[in-house]
């Protein structure tokens, strides 16, 4: 119905799918064609986001510290993407004590359902990271509770990817808290999921 703002977002969810499914260079070419062609607040936040998750910080960050400026006062943007985006991109950096740092405004808002909407249902980015930084520090205590959220709150995640990768990344947090049962058990429970 030349909803292309519509269009760009629903476009820029699969950039960030491809990217934390581990498709890296299609990611990043559909990042680029979706900024040339429509880079409202929505495709600018997801894109930041994807290239974060694709190891181009460099980028990722010019387009945060945009964001920044230009949305001072939004509350979704500063509170929730901002320090998921930034997190990230620690965690390239090889930084997952800072990403922590970073991510701690989000912890009240990671809950919600900030728009930009992923597929259907909520992200939980924040926690998502947050667990992932937990694991690079191999501290799998912290990295479970952090990937629970995901199954403790279903009706927030519904069809959202992270749904789905967190219960990987369970099996990988019990396996680095010495609980092979568990892990075993998560990691059952993701390939029947998946």
């Amino acid at each position: 119905n030349d909803q292309q703002e519509t269009a760009g977002e629903w476009q820029m969810n699969g950039a960030l799918r491809e990217a934390e499914f581990g498709n890296e260079a299609r990611a990043r070419q559909q990042v680029a064609a979706l900024l040339a062609k429509s880079p409202n607040r929505e495709v600018q936040i997801l894109g930041a986001l994807a290239l974060a998750r694709t190891g181009d910080s460099r980028r990722a960050e010019q387009m945060a510290d945009d964001l920044a400026k230009r949305f001072a006062a939004d509350t979704a943007v500063n509170r929730y993407w901002l320090p998921t985006i930034r997190g990230a991109i620690e965690i390239n950096r090889r930084n997952p004590a800072k990403a922590i740092e970073v991510l701690a405004s989000s912890v009240p808002y990671e809950l919600g359902n900030p728009l930009p909407q992923a597929e259907i249902g909520a992200y939980l980015y924040p926690a998502y990271v947050r667990g992932q930084s937990y694991l690079l520090l191999q501290n799998g205590e912290k990295a479970v509770g952090e990937f629970q959220k995901f199954l403790s709150h279903p009706g927030i995640t519904v069809n959202c990817p992270l749904g789905v990768l967190a219960r990987l990344q369970l099996g990988r947090a019990y396996s680095v808290a010495g609980d092979t049962t568990k892990a075993r058990t998560a990691y059952k429970d993701f390939l029947a999921l998946w």
